[in-house]
């Protein structure tokens, strides 16, 4: 019987998320014994990627390579993101880039540490780590429960990511209503003077909760926001393992909070940032 590390944890709960997010949209989604695939729906102003997220560590990077691609070729996949943990897949001579590896990080069961100040929030160019805030005594957090709050906090994360191609925001894109009908998906809106400042998503699997989509708005940052919402959501999960995949602006704060590094995960898309000369056609 497999007892999976930290690592196969995370990546079991990213894909689980992925899969749950398939579901509550109606998408096409498979569960292979080494990844999980998500296809989007397609439509003229689609800005979904086929999503793809490796959960094992495989022998043969050129077996896992051909069996994607196989999978690409059934979907007519144009548009691709795949997260890779254990880095050893090469699909840039099918068109893909590689983007710089992501931190896949992990904490262990138990509370937040009540003395960690939540000063450098994630999002971009969050002056990370290096100066800490008093928490802001304006500052209130709750778990989003009905739709109008749902749709604050996915604002709040399309603008605080920032989502450039959900510009402008339009209600339920990235968080339709059926989400919170999921289980083990919840989603936590933090405020600071009754406005939304910062947002996250967390996903219990049974095994872990994961930690996704942190985003606090620009003129809301180094005020304790992010790390505000994120101890609330870890508060809520006390007793399992939580996880997450770092973006390099949030890195610092959750390594504060007590995460640390199990692996470094490549993530492939399909077209190249600058477009290829084959980028006409998908991945295959």
């Amino acid at each position: 019987m497999e007892i999976p590390g930290r690592l196969e944890l995370a990546n079991d709960n990213a894909a689980a998320f992925q899969l749950a997010q398939a579901e509550a949209r109606g998408w096409l989604a498979l569960r292979r014994p080494g990844f999980a695939a998500v296809r989007p729906d397609r439509g003229p102003e689609q800005v979904e990627a086929d999503r793809v997220v490796v959960t094992r560590p495989y022998a043969d990077p050129s077996a896992l390579e051909a069996e994607l691609v196989e999978l690409f070729k059934e979907w007519d996949t144009g548009h691709l993101c795949l997260e890779d943990p254990y880095g050893r897949l090469d699909l840039s001579r099918f068109g893909c880039e590689a983007a710089r590896g992501k931190p896949v990080m992990a904490r262990p069961p138990g509370p937040p540490d009540s003395d960690v100040d939540a000063d450098a929030d994630a999002g971009a160019n969050a002056d990370a780590g290096r100066r800490r805030y008093p928490a802001d005594v304006g500052l209130t957090v709750h778990e989003v429960i009905g739709v109008d709050d749902l749709a604050e906090a996915e604002r709040t994360v399309v603008h605080g990511f920032p989502e450039l191609a959900r510009l402008p925001w339009q209600r339920g894109g990235l968080f339709p209503a059926a989400l919170l009908e999921r289980p083990g998906y919840r989603v936590w809106l933090a405020r600071r003077g009754g406005t939304p400042a910062s947002a996250c998503v967390t996903y219990a699997d049974g095994a872990a909760v994961g930690v996704y989509w942190v985003a606090t708005l620009p003129e809301h940052r180094s005020k304790g926001a992010a790390g505000a919402v994120i101890g609330q959501a870890l508060a809520a999960h006390p007793d399992r393992l939580a996880t997450l995949t770092a973006t390099e602006s949030g890195e610092p704060l959750y390594r504060r909070m007590g995460f640390r590094e199990q692996g470094v995960s490549r993530w492939w898309r399909y077209p190249r940032t600058v477009p290829a000369a084959s980028s006409a056609a998908g991945p295959r």
